[in-house]
């Protein structure tokens, strides 16, 4: 597998159903310590798919950032099932409580990716007293058609040889489970009428919401339905010409709508 990014502390965290692997960036020269940043990752994402992120926001927001691999993905152990259907919402009692335990986390910033978004989001609402922040890039809030024809068109591409060889190379002899799990559960006839309707309603935090203009796999309408669930005061940022993955198409732009805001929370 290629290695991460070098990080102050890495950790096997044992859990239930099996370990999580998971690495934490300290942030050098903070003048106080402010409640970390805790990413969630996408739906074939990993803590190695990161790349050189968690770092650059580690030293951009002057906080430590913690990412790990979600059961089933990257170097955490396999899964040991399908997902369920609602996989989204449950992460929050899941593998991220087993995270925070670990690294004895009490505040935290919530910051999610593609489906890590929507975890994000859920995570926000199942803790509101711990959780100063939600950040979302590109998330998926309801089961968008365009999302489902975003998902059919990569699970072609992925029949093509060479494909799932490449997942490999961040989640080893999982890769074919990965892809699964993403496709299959998100193009299940169950899941057609999933959404995060009642988790936004009880999302009381400053929530910063990142989209890509050229994003293949969700249009706008997921940031007006966050805006318009959610309880708490929710800002839009979007990357004119990003896709779906702006953290590596428009970096510098996600450094400092994320540094920014969380200087605004922060004041406030």
């Amino acid at each position: 597998m290629t290695p991460a990014e070098p990080a102050a502390e890495e950790a096997f965290i044992a859990t239930p159903a099996g370990r999580l692997h998971a690495c934490r960036w300290p942030a050098h020269g903070a003048r106080r310590p402010q409640p970390p940043i805790v990413l969630l990752h996408d739906s074939l994402g990993s803590v190695d798919l990161w790349r050189s992120f968690p770092q650059a926001l580690a030293e951009r927001s002057g906080r430590d950032v913690v990412a790990y691999d979600r059961l089933g993905f990257g170097r955490s152990d396999p899964h040991p099932g399908r997902l369920a259907l609602d996989f989204v919402q449950q992460e929050a009692q899941g593998d991220f409580a087993a995270v925070l335990a670990h690294f004895g986390i009490d505040r935290f910033v919530a910051f999610g990716h593609s489906v890590g978004g929507g975890m994000a989001l859920c995570i926000g609402a199942a803790y509101p007293a711990r959780c100063r922040a939600v950040v979302v890039e590109s998330a998926q809030a309801f089961a968008e058609a365009m999302t489902l024809d975003g998902v059919r068109a990569a699970q072609a591409s992925f029949a093509e040889p060479g494909q799932v060889e490449r997942l490999a190379r961040y989640h080893g002899d999982k890769a074919a489970w990965v892809l699964a799990a993403w496709t299959e559960t998100w193009l299940a006839p169950a899941f057609a009428g999933w959404n995060l309707d009642a988790e936004l309603r009880r999302l009381r935090q400053p929530t910063l919401v990142l989209r890509g203009s050229e994003d293949a796999f969700g249009s706008a309408a997921h940031a007006g339905r966050i805006a318009a669930h959610a309880a708490g005061v929710v800002t839009v940022r979007t990357f004119d010409g990003a896709g779906h993955v702006p953290h590596k198409e428009a970096a510098e732009g996600v450094l400092d709508a994320v540094g920014d805001f969380l200087g605004t929370v922060d004041a406030a």
